[in-house]
């Protein structure tokens, strides 16, 4: 992939950065996964994993946390959602850890308290490079349809171990499965987005003490 020069946030000091952008592929007996974004888009997505639901939930992470999605996926949904479920949250997550590159310029921290309708939910995530998931979700249902509701914490497992992110998942109030899991997806979508976003202060540099990540 070729890198190109973007307009940043702090454009009017003349700073320039490199794109944001990166494509994965992987293959398993299982399932064949593809996924390409860009972290400095504008929310469009093109999603078609087998998986009505999470398809649902990946234009949620396109669209709130303006990122370019597309995720082209096929696995072994005549056994369960579980293989696919799974190794598109692998596949995301690397993409976001290659996107990333060294964090350099970025703000590293995110959080945000999301509602849908009754219900609410905390996410705060640091793109540390320490691998660490919270999950305080008490989903109602065993199933949105067809989607099984354990799957959302897989995901999220899959997602935090390949993008080195600490993620805490707190939910405040719901008893809508649907809603409760929609509310988790719209909150980690604009933690991403914050945490992702370019400090023009220290727009070079790697947002840790320790002058790594």
């Amino acid at each position: 992939m070729q890198t190109q020069d973007r307009p940043s946030a702090a454009s009017n000091a003349g700073l320039t950065y490199p794109s944001r952008s990166a494509s994965v592929s992987r293959t398993t007996g299982e399932t064949d996964v593809q996924v390409s974004l860009n972290l400095d888009g504008t929310g469009q997505c093109n999603a078609k994993t087998g998986v009505p639901f999470l398809d649902h939930m990946l234009h949620q992470i396109a669209s709130h946390g303006l990122i370019d999605l597309e995720v082209q996926a096929t696995g072994d949904i005549e056994i369960d959602d579980h293989h696919t479920n799974e190794d598109v949250g692998i596949t995301l997550g690397m993409a976001l850890h290659q996107a990333l590159g060294d964090r350099k310029g970025i703000t590293r921290f995110g959080h945000f308290v999301a509602p849908l309708d009754e219900s609410l939910v905390q996410v705060a995530l640091d793109f540390s490079g320490r691998p660490h998931l919270s999950y305080g979700l008490e989903i109602p249902t065993q199933r949105v349809g067809a989607y099984d509701t354990q799957l959302v914490r897989e995901f999220f497992v899959a997602v935090v171990n390949h993008s080195q992110m600490t993620l805490h998942i707190r939910q405040l109030d719901g008893i809508n499965s649907h809603h409760i899991i929609e509310a988790t997806f719209k909150a980690f979508a604009r933690a991403v987005r914050m945490a992702t976003e370019v400090d023009p202060r220290r727009a070079h540099l790697i947002p840790s003490s320790k002058g790594v990540i």
